[in-house]
């Protein structure tokens, strides 16, 4: 009976649409974590009367015709890029990014990876890193005898020097856009990937066209909205039990079936 297939890959895919809302939840308070979806797509069809084809008694068009469906998948999981809650630390190596952009970071490997994570540390040289100790790119060293650090919304990074009057510019602070920003491959450590899908990195400063703004002693907080992921667990769940009713329907009228023959 293909009502059993069919309630099964029901089930399947609520069973992966609970495990995407779970790492939602679980993340709902890491930095600059962007929440994914599940995307669903129906199955192939069985045409036991085509659309369209001419009845055997007249020769008029099947207005509608019979087609079984054979269940559903999940196609896709993007990620939600929008904005999420921007909150105050008061660290000064603290930088958040206020619209479009992401920090570059550079691996040890070689590779440049992206985060919206700007919950930087000064590394033992002084080096502008990650919390795993990635450098920021472009990489910029604070001096141990500077004082008063700051990032303007342009992301010009200043401090003052010794017994200096006036702030220094050390760097300036880059972000990177993608067309398809859905498209970048998710690594752990709150870090992007450049794929095929997402297009190639466009960099350039906070504040230009197109680029978001950065905002110091603040962090751009999780995107995932409490109310809404406890609404779809719900629904998944309601959804699960309602497949597993119908398996359990479609047995016992197998079990009638062959009682009866």
């Amino acid at each position: 009976m293909k009502a059993l297939h069919t309630a099964a890959s029901g089930m399947l895919a609520q069973e992966m649409n609970v495990e995407i809302i779970s790492n939602n939840i679980a993340n709902m308070r890491t930095t600059g974590f962007k929440k994914q979806r599940a995307d669903f797509q129906d199955l192939l069809y069985q045409n036991l009367r085509q659309v369209g084809s001419a009845s055997a008694d007249a020769g008029n068009l099947v207005p509608t015709g019979v087609q079984i469906g054979s269940g559903v998948r999940v196609v896709a999981t993007p990620r939600v890029m929008s904005q999420g809650t921007i909150e105050s630390t008061g660290k000064e190596t603290d930088v958040a990014i206020n619209g479009e952009g992401f920090f570059r970071v550079l691996l040890p490997d070689g590779r440049t990876a992206y985060t919206r994570d700007g919950s930087f540390e000064r590394s033992s040289t002084g080096l502008l890193v990650t919390a795993d100790g990635y450098q920021v790119e472009p990489g910029i060293t604070i001096p141990s005898n500077s004082t008063g650090l700051t990032v303007n919304s342009e992301g010009q990074v200043q401090v003052v020097i010794g017994n200096a009057t006036s702030p220094t510019t050390l760097g300036q602070i880059q972000l990177a856009t993608f067309i398809n920003k859905s498209g970048l491959e998710s690594k752990s450590n709150n870090l992007f990937f450049e794929t095929a899908s997402s297009g190639a990195a466009q960099v350039g400063n906070p504040g230009d066209t197109g680029f978001g703004s950065l905002l110091q002693n603040q962090l751009e907080i999780s995107n995932v909205d409490a109310v809404s992921e406890i609404s779809d667990l719900i629904s998944a769940q309601r959804a699960y039990e309602m497949n597993s009713r119908v398996i359990k329907a479609a047995d016992e009228m197998m079990q009638t079936s062959v009682q009866q023959a």
